[in-house]
């Protein structure tokens, strides 16, 4: 399975670069994978498109606001710090530092006019030490959101509400599930006042969501792994459902790969590096919603492998055409 198949060419001007303060009024593309059509509506209208009595599944990860801007100790110049993911310890984080170079092993870099402390313990796989513990809890005040490098502007106010989904909830990505986004707490209750069943896992969205596949072919590539854990009662309500002949519609990407993480390996926690691309075989979800995304990604292969290459490469198409929006703040789509 050759990369170049995992290629289009987007114009830059379709990359939204800001979100939509409505957000439910997103585009909506349709796409029926027995039939072949494509629809267009609004993504407030989704219910429409859901199977009857459906059980939607969320990913409730709350993105952190992991980029630190904070000064050396000696020279007093400035020190970006992007959080990348929280080690055992509670103090300690895997991170990406800037300038790396000029960094020195054992320094300390201040923040909040020094009253979190993070001392450089690691520069081969970065790595720094806070002087408190499960920082997490103080970075609504110290950090930015970390928007991804696509979006050419530096993060504001507005991005700390709308990068985030309205049912966020368990702090741990460093980038939006983005295709809950369009959601918003009205169009949820009318999902669930048409009899849809609502559910929940957590997959803590990583950097490594952003790196393109390099290999030219794909199967070869290595796939970054991703923490997520889900309840004994939603897994046990997701399956009984699944029995019962009801449509499991996935909301994002992350949200399947959790789903299929656990029909492969049963474990309903701990991390995973599963790659989906065309010839998986889903054992759990039946619909997909999704954003649009980038050449070469594994988002995108894990696309083309439920909807199918021919039929997802003719949506694509037919969106740059239409002029959706792509990306993290773009439009959305159903495929059923």
């Amino acid at each position: 399975m050759e990369l170049k198949d995992f290629n289009y060419d987007l114009p830059q001007e379709l990359i939204a670069q800001k979100p939509l303060h409505c957000r439910d009024n997103a585009r909506l593309m349709i796409i029926d994978r027995k039939t072949g059509d494509i629809r267009h509506d609004i993504f407030r209208n989704l219910d429409k498109y859901l199977p009857d009595n459906s059980c939607l599944v969320f990913n409730e990860s709350k993105v952190i606001p992991a980029r630190l801007l904070g000064k050396r100790e000696q020279s007093g110049g400035n020190v970006e710090i992007f959080l990348l993911k929280e080690l055992e310890d509670g103090y300690t984080f895997k991170v990406l530092m800037r300038p790396l170079k000029r960094l020195k092993l054992g320094e300390k870099v201040y923040f909040d006019n020094g009253r979190i402390v993070v001392e450089i313990i690691d520069k081969e796989e970065p790595k720094v030490r806070f002087n408190k513990k499960n920082v997490l809890r103080y970075l609504e005040k110290i950090g930015h959101i970390p928007l991804p490098p696509y979006i050419k502007r530096d993060s504001t106010v507005e991005d700390r509400k709308y990068y985030q989904t309205v049912y966020a909830k368990n702090l741990g990505s460093v980038a939006s599930p983005t295709a809950g986004l369009h959601f918003t707490n009205r169009l949820l209750n009318k999902i669930s006042n048409k009899g849809h069943k609502i559910e929940k896992v957590t997959l803590h969205v990583n950097y490594g969501t952003f790196k393109p596949v390099e290999e030219k072919n794909v199967v070869d590539h290595k796939m970054h792994s991703e923490d997520y854990f889900i309840d004994r009662k939603t897994d046990a309500s997701i399956k009984n459902a699944k029995r019962e002949g009801s449509s499991i519609v996935s909301v994002g990407t992350t949200s399947t790969r959790v789903l299929e993480t656990v029909a492969n390996t049963k474990k309903l926690a701990g991390d995973t590096d599963i790659f989906i691309y065309p010839g998986y075989d889903f054992k759990m979800i039946d619909c997909l919603i999704t954003n649009f995304h980038l050449p070469y990604s594994t988002l995108l292969m894990l696309v083309y492998a439920f909807g199918g290459s021919e039929l997802m490469k003719r949506a694509y198409s037919l969106a740059i055409r239409e002029k959706y929006r792509f990306y993290s703040y773009g439009d959305g789509m159903i495929i059923i």
